[in-house]
Formats: C-alpha cells, structure tokens, sequence
C-alpha cells in the first residue's frame, strides 16, 4: 500500500470520526474566514497519551496549516512563549499553577481522562497506606500530594519524597528500593511487564479524578488572541484526532510510529502502545468541563498550599465560550 493511500485513508477515516461525533450545528468553513497563519508550533514531551496533538499533524496540513512543527519540552517546566509553543497539552494542575504565576495561557479545553497510575509494594494497598513511605517522582509531586490529601495525610509531613528524573525513580521502584511510583504513558505499561508492584490507584477509574480531565489543550494567549481561525482549527484537529484515538486505537498507534513520535513503541512493544490508547477515555471530551476540572483543582490546590495568589477573574477558562467544544469545533 503506498502512503498517499494511507494517508487518504487516515484523512477519510478521521473526517467519518469527525462528521459523526463533532459536528452538532452547521458550521460552513467560509464562514470561519481565511487562516490568519500558516504557521503552528506544538509541544512534545514523549508520552503517548498525548497522541491527539500527534496524530493532528496530518489534519492540520489538510487544513491549511504548512508550517507545522513540535518542540520538545522534556525537562524542567517551562513557559510556553519562551520555549516557542503555540499549544500544548497539559495537565488541569500544571494549569492552575500557570494562571497562578501569571502566565498568559489560555485554556481551550479538555481532551482525555486519565493517564495517571500510581503503583506501590507489596503490602501498601491505598494510598492512605503511604503514610510514612518514600513515594516519587519529584516532578509530579503535585498530583502525589493531592492524592495524599485527599485522604487525609499531610504531604509535607507524612511522605517521603523521593528526588531524582522519574526515570531513576521507576528503576528505584522496580529493584524495590522505594515504596511507590506515580506514572504515565509508557512507565505504567514498563511496571506491569516487569511485574513491579502493583497498581493501588488510576485516575482513569478512580473517584474523584476520573470525575475531571486529566489533559488540556492550552495555547499561548497571543497567538488564540492574534489568530482565532487558526486556533479554533488547531482545537478541531486535536478533537478529531482524539475520537480517532478512542474509535481506532491500533491505527492510532500505527501513526504515531510511523510518524516517529513514539520510537519507544517499535516492535515488540506496539502491543503496548496499542493498550495505552485503549485504556485512555478520550471519548470523554463532550462530557466534561473544561472549566470544572480547572477550578476542582485550583481550589485543591490552593487549600494544600501548592499555589499561592488568588488571581480573582472571571473565569480562568473565559475563552472556552469563544472556541466551545460543544458546537463550534465542528
């Protein structure tokens, strides 16, 4: 099979997935007016849950956008006009702490539930159980701490923070020299080959995270401000990917290999990559709220003294009314 005939198929495929899940009202692309750029940058950071920002490079293209690129945000956190990015998908947390430094991001909407699993030894069966214990890695303490909150333990006091990349800390977990490991997309799939563990809680499933989203589509306020047709593009495109995701797992897959997005997932881990996208609810999208899922955890947050101004707006999410999910992404 040559590849314009793949990529006529994914293009079709994705404008089915499109015509049945997205399209609510009418929406005539003359009446959205010409592109202002041709131009869009996205982030990447290697995980395949983000496989709808991916996935869309193809859409993108077909809809006008030539110049479409991926940055690598890897490492530490970093603001997305300083590092170049247009767009990035990032966790409802990672918001919060954005809006609450000042940063100029604007939140479009959510794309998936639940990416998040968080593992633990033998022995340790909730998350209550950490009390005491050594739990990593460091740069998702946030999230860790919530949890350990949530069930009333003091983060600060009653953990054991484990520093170090998070690479180091699964090592650590599968020799066992650590008590509990907070992963996502592939490290959770990496800990159940190996037969690290065990898994005590999934945002996916579990309440109440799987009540809200898990990723966000942000996007640098300049440019959805200087380039609304293009940004609400970029929000359709990612959607649409994200029902191809939910629809289409192993295409999905087979796209974002063969687009050398996730070279961790050549043979003979496909099969893994395939269960990711799987397991990811990424049909939830028409089901949540963006705004929502910001403010449950800005208030968390706040309360476990993780952010520290209250910027008293609207609402943090006010764009969303502009570029709704609901009927104008069609």
């Amino acid at each position: 099979m040559t590849m314009t005939h793949t990529r006529r198929r994914f293009l079709t495929t994705l404008s089915m997935v499109g015509a049945a899940g997205l399209v609510r009202i009418p929406s005539p692309r003359a009446a959205e007016g010409a592109l202002e750029t041709t131009r869009v940058r996205l982030s990447n950071n290697g995980s395949i849950c983000l496989a709808p920002a991916f996935i869309a490079e193809e859409l993108l293209r077909a809809d006008g956008f030539s110049d479409v690129g991926y940055v690598d945000m890897l490492g530490p956190r970093r603001a997305l006009a300083s590092a170049g990015v247009d767009f990035r998908l990032i966790a409802p947390w990672d918001v919060a702490i954005r809006i609450d430094e000042g940063e100029p991001v604007t939140v479009l909407g959510g794309v998936h539930v639940g990416c998040f699993e968080l593992f633990a030894r033998e022995g340790i069966h909730s998350v209550a159980d950490l009390k005491g214990k050594s739990v990593g890695p460091a740069d998702r303490t946030n999230l860790i701490a919530l949890m350990a909150a949530n069930v009333g333990l003091d983060p600060k006091e009653d953990l054991r923070w484990v520093t170090g990349p998070p690479q180091m800390a699964m090592e650590l977990f599968g020799a066992g020299e650590i008590d509990s490991f907070l992963g996502w997309p592939p490290e959770p799939q990496q800990l159940r080959a190996r037969r690290a563990g065990h898994l005590i809680l999934s945002t996916a499933v579990d309440r109440p995270w799987s009540q809200y989203f898990c990723c966000m589509l942000v996007g640098s306020r300049d440019y959805v401000r200087n380039y609304p047709v293009a940004t609400k593009r970029v929000l359709r495109a990612i959607l649409k990917a994200a029902d191809l995701c939910a629809n289409d797992p192993a295409g999905a897959a087979q796209r974002l290999v063969a687009g050398g997005f996730t070279p961790r997932y050549e043979a003979p881990r496909y099969d893994d990559a395939v269960e990711t996208l799987s397991g990811i609810p990424y049909d939830k999208w028409r089901e949540y709220d963006a705004e929502d899922s910001v403010r449950f955890y800005a208030l968390r947050m706040r309360e476990a003294g993780l952010i520290n101004r209250a910027r008293r707006r609207s609402s943090p999410t006010a764009p969303i009314g502009a570029f709704s999910t609901s009927s104008n992404a069609s």
